[in-house]
């Protein structure tokens, strides 16, 4: 009986320890399995060893499929056409300012000149040989000396001397003007139609957008992003022609104005002297 007790109190003791044993047995272990990892970790961070820095990632250079390459590679021949004349613009108005600014420059040089040796001469015929060949009002002057031994004949004695000598230096005038003038029609025809051609090429570029939604049946920024950009880019060049003519029309036409104003009190002051009546003194003296 006693033995009997003694084995089942022995069970009872065996089994009560194997179930509190169990489980801090699994902790153990789990401790155990982890252990290894984290003595890994600390060894790989604690080598003399540097770690590189990350290499950057290398950028491939994208190239703008909306830009004016883009629209020319892939415009059609209406548009390369009006790009075309939109150049064409640009370079005659480019070309019409720098020349006319040198022209009108030279003027003003020879009218300097003209106010230093011209009435500093002793007579009309020597003041015009003392301008260069190429003065502008070398050639008012010629022109008025030479109305003046004209003025003979029984058609041209009809008219008065104070008329021919007049009509004779406006007539040389006007034609300097028209010179001067020469090329400011074409800056005012590029200045009023350049946007208009532009405009053109936009509706143009529109066009293409509304093909693309309908071929493709939807309308996402790629397939409208194209013809929408070359409309963009073609108002822009519209505009970039357009500005520059007309800012330069408006300054050229204030520089002519100034010019001329010149050129005009030269001719009345050259009027004066001629009616003066030196050329017949001259003339006369040479008779004798």
């Amino acid at each position: 009986m006693y033995n009997t007790r003694s084995i089942q109190r022995f069970i009872f003791v065996g089994i009560l320890a194997t179930s509190t044993l169990l489980p801090i047995v699994s902790v153990f272990a789990e401790e155990a399995s982890t252990t290894p990892v984290a003595v890994e970790t600390t060894n790989t961070v604690s080598t003399d060893v540097p770690v590189p820095p990350p290499q950057p990632v290398a950028v491939q250079p994208v190239s703008n499929p909306y830009g004016f390459e883009a629209l020319w590679n892939e415009g059609d021949l209406i548009t390369k056409s009006t790009i075309f004349i939109l150049l064409l613009m640009s370079i005659g108005t480019w070309y019409i300012i720098i020349t006319k600014f040198i022209q009108q420059a030279k003027i003003q040089r020879q009218g300097k000149e003209a106010e230093v040796k011209f009435w500093a001469a002793s007579s009309i015929d020597t003041a015009a040989e003392t301008l260069t060949e190429a003065s502008v009002y070398r050639f008012i002057a010629e022109k008025g000396i030479n109305s003046t031994r004209k003025h003979g004949g029984n058609l041209l004695e009809r008219i008065d001397f104070n008329t021919w000598v007049t009509i004779s230096i406006q007539r040389a005038i006007d034609k300097i003007q028209s010179h001067l003038s020469g090329g400011l029609a074409f800056l005012a025809t590029v200045g009023s139609t350049a946007p208009f051609v532009g405009l053109f090429g936009t509706v143009w570029g529109i066009y293409h957008a509304l093909t693309a939604i309908g071929i493709s049946g939807q309308a996402s920024i790629d397939k409208v992003a194209g013809p929408v950009g070359e409309a963009l880019i073609m108002t822009a060049i519209g505009l970039a022609v357009a500005v520059p003519a007309v800012l330069g029309y408006n300054w050229l036409i204030r520089r002519n104005k100034a010019v001329l104003d010149n050129i005009r009190a030269f001719g009345s002051d050259l009027h004066m002297v001629l009616l003066s009546g030196e050329i017949k003194n001259d003339s006369k003296s040479d008779s004798k």
